[in-house]
């Protein structure tokens, strides 16, 4: 009867181990997914593949205490990985006017929902658009925006500046392209 404890426990005993083993595997495999999917992010797309901030200046922005946007559409955008059978994904949206418009406001421009005639002379229309797609090797691309800064007054073009941007996923190459255009027409373009 000892026998048969001792053979009986030590099958518990493998059995647990096994066990064990199987967990060591099982999070072994997801902290490789995890790691695979994370190391992705953390090769983060350089500037030096970027072609540069291109921008008309033909007026001082000093003049306007105001923007109108026209709305824009909030976009979308899923990157994943499927690692031994499992997918694993993350979705980031982006509204183009909500980050044009904070970028503005931190610089102490008031937005206006929609445009008055007797603000009209300190009023700026900022028009955006996606202008572009280039293709950089290796699957990976650059997404193009042209943001222009109008005057309310006579519709004359006061700044306009087009760049790119290249991130993780669409939603993020558009921020980077958002961001540099309007790094380089507002801050170096005071």
């Amino acid at each position: 009867m000892g026998v048969n404890k001792l053979i009986a426990s030590e099958i518990k005993f493998k059995n647990r181990k096994m066990r064990n083993l199987k967990l060591i595997i099982q999070l072994t495999g997801f902290f490789i997914a995890f790691a695979m999917i994370n190391s992705c992010k953390s090769l983060k797309p350089s500037y030096a593949s970027l072609k540069p901030v291109e921008s008309i200046k033909n007026g001082s922005l000093s003049n306007y205490k105001y923007i109108y946007i026209f709305p824009t559409n909030s976009l979308t955008s899923n990157s994943g990985a499927t690692i031994g059978g499992q997918y694993y994904s993350s979705s980031q949206t982006i509204n183009t006017s909500d980050v044009i418009i904070g970028k503005l406001l931190r610089e102490g421009f008031i937005r206006i929902p929609e445009l008055k005639p007797e603000l009209a002379e300190e009023t700026l229309i900022i028009n955006y658009g996606e202008s572009g797609k280039r293709n950089t090797g290796l699957g990976g691309y650059t997404l193009e925006v042209t943001i222009q800064f109008i005057s309310a007054k006579d519709n004359k073009l006061i700044r306009s500046c087009t760049a790119e941007g290249q991130g993780y996923t669409e939603a993020d190459d558009i921020r980077q392209a958002i961001t540099r255009c309007l790094d380089e027409i507002i801050l170096k373009g005071k």
